[in-house]
């Protein structure tokens, strides 16, 4: 049975922040709003709370998850950027975009691609996400809480528990979100490659 907190949009409460911040610690899996839908999140390196994140959306290896993140200052320890691709992650984040990038020897083996040992980043522009980070000290491991069959991400806490209420530690209602995903723009290499488009604006990636 998933604990369910409301927690406001624009000023999250503190001691529930606090709360969430310790659920994920401990291994629990999350659902948190984020600025493009729901997201399934966990602890970077906690590999049962990743499997449960693969079982409840029914990944297979071949997934690319994302390191939500609060800002670009500890970026390079997670994704290799030269100086092009950080001025070009600067300049189109905070927003709805997700950018693959080559992981690090950081990033645990489960959560890459098993052939392009890649990651996405993520620096969301959510209040509720970016005080979780805040508080967390470091990247939420996340992926879009899709559900199987469904081409949408989920928009509604209260739909969230009636459908997984029993495969959740935490729900966290902030209210409704956006039906669309991320963008997701490839800068592995330069020019990008737009991989999906979503709620981001891919024109100034063309």
């Amino acid at each position: 049975m998933s604990q369910f907190f409301q927690i406001h949009p624009e000023n999250p409460q503190d001691r529930l922040i606090r709360q969430a911040v310790d659920i994920l610690r401990k291994g629990g899996v999350i659902a948190y709003p984020t600025d493009s839908g729901y997201a399934l999140g966990c602890h970077l390196g906690d590999k049962k709370a990743v499997e449960r994140i693969k079982r409840i959306r029914q990944l297979d290896q071949k997934h690319n998850f994302t390191l939500v993140c609060g800002d670009l200052s500890d970026i390079s320890t997670y994704a290799k950027v030269d100086n092009a691709v950080y001025r070009l992650l600067k300049a189109h984040t905070p927003g709805a975009y997700t950018f693959i990038l080559n992981a690090t020897t950081e990033v645990p083996r489960l959560l890459l691609h098993p052939k392009r040992r890649s990651i996405g980043v993520r620096i969301p522009e959510h209040a509720i996400t970016l005080a979780l980070l805040e508080s967390f000290g470091e990247p939420i491991m996340s992926t879009t809480l899709i559900l199987p069959g469904d081409e949408h991400p989920q928009t509604d806490a209260i739909d969230i528990r009636d459908q997984l209420e029993h495969a959740l530690d935490l729900i966290i209602d902030g209210g409704a979100c956006s039906m669309e995903a991320t963008s997701v723009i490839d800068v592995r290499e330069l020019p990008p490659e737009i991989v999906r488009v979503g709620k981001g604006d891919v024109t100034v990636f063309e």
